[in-house]
């Protein structure tokens, strides 16, 4: 059991995160039971405070969340639940109880920072039989290659589905195979992809 410092009523607010989309998608509350609950099914439970209850979240609606992470805040009073949903989190049918009608949808590039958090375990430790780790033992030129080639894939993908004579599908597939051999380039070079994000931050100056 995570230890926690429960308010007086024996509740720490739990804030949901999608893991995917990195959207804040609830807040609500847990006492040990439900800690318990949520740590022993996988999936997020809470205490009701209207209903004096336990809440299993998607119990009737379907719309339950997998767990992926639960953390603890720096004193312990708070904890972030990253999640899978499984549908919208929000009673009203919105994605998030904090929607904003205008705001366009999530992109998942939380996603990319879990493939980062990969790619930089693999280049710290080298593991054996790591496909990750061979490229970047092959160096600049082995990793540079591999950019130049995924990136004429995609071209040639995206000439042909132009064309009619390719898919989308196989678009976004090209489309990933240079976005994961792009970051194995940058932590090759001892770049991350802040340091490309900034480029582009200063260039919006």
């Amino acid at each position: 059991m995570i230890e926690l410092a429960f308010d007086e009523q024996g509740l720490v607010p739990g804030i949901v995160q999608d893991a995917g989309t990195g959207r804040v998608l609830m807040v609500a509350y847990l006492d040990e039971e439900a800690l318990d609950a949520t740590i022993r099914t996988g999936e997020v439970h809470f205490w009701s405070r209207s209903r004096g209850e336990l809440w299993h979240k998607g119990e009737t609606s379907g719309n339950t969340m997998a767990v992926r992470r639960i953390r603890p805040d720096c004193d312990r009073d708070a904890l972030l639940i990253e999640v899978d949903p499984a549908g919208p989190a929000c009673h009203t049918g919105a994605e998030t109880c904090f929607s904003d009608p205008g705001e366009p949808p999530a992109q998942g590039f939380r996603a990319l920072e879990r493939l980062w958090e990969t790619i930089a375990d693999r280049a710290s430790r080298r593991p054996e039989g790591s496909y990750t780790a061979s490229l970047l033992a092959a160096g600049a030129d082995g990793t540079a290659r591999k950019v130049l080639e995924e990136a004429g894939e995609l071209a040639f993908a995206a000439k042909d589905h132009a064309g009619g004579t390719g898919g989308s599908d196989r678009v976004a597939e090209e489309a990933a195979d240079l976005l994961f051999h792009l970051l194995v380039l940058l932590a090759e070079r001892g770049l991350a992809p802040s340091d490309v994000l900034q480029v582009l931050a200063d260039r919006e100056r």
